[in-house]
């Protein structure tokens, strides 16, 4: 009987095909599985995150195109002071020492907390909630001495008080956060680093002539002027002073850091340019009156003053690139955007946008006669938030038929 003959070879092959065979099964099941997965995440996830996008953004916001009313929340008892936003809440301080929280989505009232006295500085806030300065006032016939200061922590889901610390004297300004600690000075001179978790006092530093302005953080210092000129160079994690210089008059503007110099405005109309490293003067220049902010805005150092005018300022050499005059003086520390910055004086019936190339007028908003305040308007995902006199507007430059008209007589939200 005759048997075929195999050579070693074809087994080989056949072999070697079957077992192709095999792994490409296995890869095929494998990315097929893998697919299935991928579509069921997918199908779950992708709408989430296409509603936190909308509701959020991620930097779609411009100031040259129309703004349209998203939402209006009224509040005639609103202060100057500038709301906080932490995540998807709005944190508003309110006289008579009352905080409310607003969703950042549509200005639907979350809580309202009461905390006594009057909120006396700007808040802050993060992930755990709001961190809010108060000022309680003192017993008329009361011969001892009372501490009339405090700061706590107000819970984000329901406004609870997490911790406080008493202060013998109130914060004011504005307060600012890092990673760790809370930052703010007080009346009476001091300037407190407070642990954000417990509110322990890190370290706290005492100037005679009383700290200024709201302390402005970049990498590990800490810049703060005070009412005598002096701006401080102050280490953040120990308060140890690393360089000061003096100024001709007080400074009552946050300090603007761009690119190791540190931009500082005197009531004597100067703006002077400081080196970070050093604490040495690299240039000074004059504006038309008392400075009152400085930010950085491009290639400009974004300048208002109290003789209404706006100054693109050099940061090189502080050269006047352009200058513009508003209807009125800006308190507020106006907000920048690539397209333009917007601004919001004191007289007037809206906020204007100017171009950041020649300060020449591309926008408006109205938000009626003298509405505006001293607080700084805000960008919180794709919304602007106006802080006025009659409560807090939120525009947008999306369209909708369900979304109020700027120009008409808003909605109050319900509180």
């Amino acid at each position: 009987m005759n048997r075929p003959r195999l050579y070693v070879s074809e087994v080989l092959s056949a072999n070697l095909k079957g077992c192709l065979y095999y792994q490409a099964r296995m890869i095929t099941t494998a990315t097929n599985m893998f697919r299935n997965a991928m579509v069921a995440f997918f199908s779950i996830a992708f709408p989430q995150i296409i509603l936190v996008c909308a509701a959020l953004g991620q930097g779609h916001a411009t100031l040259s195109r129309p703004l349209h009313l998203h939402w209006f929340f009224e509040a005639n008892d609103i202060t100057n002071l500038t709301p906080a936003v932490g995540g998807e809440k709005i944190y508003i301080p309110l006289n008579g020492g009352n905080v409310v929280s607003l969703s950042a989505i549509d200005g639907s009232y979350a809580w309202k907390s009461d905390i006594g006295g009057v909120v006396s500085a700007a808040p802050v806030a993060d992930t755990k909630g709001v961190y809010v300065a108060s000022e309680s006032f003192p017993v008329p016939s009361s011969t001892y001495y009372r501490a009339t200061g405090a700061i706590r922590l107000l819970s984000r889901q329901n406004g609870l008080t997490l911790w406080m610390r008493m202060l013998p004297a109130p914060l004011r300004g504005a307060l600012i956060s890092s990673e760790t600690n809370i930052f703010g000075s007080t009346s009476d001179g001091h300037l407190y680093a407070f642990k954000k978790e417990t509110g322990e006092i890190s370290w706290v530093k005492y100037d005679p002539p009383a700290f200024n302005a709201a302390p402005v953080l970049s990498g590990s210092s800490l810049y703060i002027g005070d009412r005598e000129g002096n701006l401080f160079s102050i280490n953040q994690a120990t308060g140890q002073t690393l360089w000061r210089y003096r100024t001709r008059k007080s400074s009552r503007t946050p300090v603007a850091i761009i690119e190791g110099t540190a931009y500082v405005g005197s009531s004597d109309g100067s703006v002077y340019a400081i080196n970070v490293s050093t604490g040495r003067l690299r240039w000074r220049v004059r504006t038309g009156a008392a400075v009152q902010s400085l930010l950085p805005a491009g290639k400009c150092l974004l300048t208002t003053s109290l003789d209404n005018f706006v100054y693109c300022l050099s940061p090189e050499n502080g050269k006047k690139v352009w200058k513009r005059q508003l209807a009125g003086r800006v308190e507020a520390q106006p907000l920048v955007l690539d397209d333009g910055v917007l601004l919001s004086p004191l007289a007037g019936d809206e906020c204007v946008v100017l171009s950041l190339q020649d300060g020449k007028r591309i926008n408006s908003v109205y938000v009626g006669e003298d509405n505006n305040t001293e607080a700084s308007p805000l960008l919180v995902g794709d919304l602007f938030l106006l802080t006025t006199r009659k409560g807090l507007y939120a525009f947008s430059n999306q369209t909708d038929q369900t979304m109020g008209s700027p120009a008409g007589e808003p909605t109050p939200q319900p509180r």
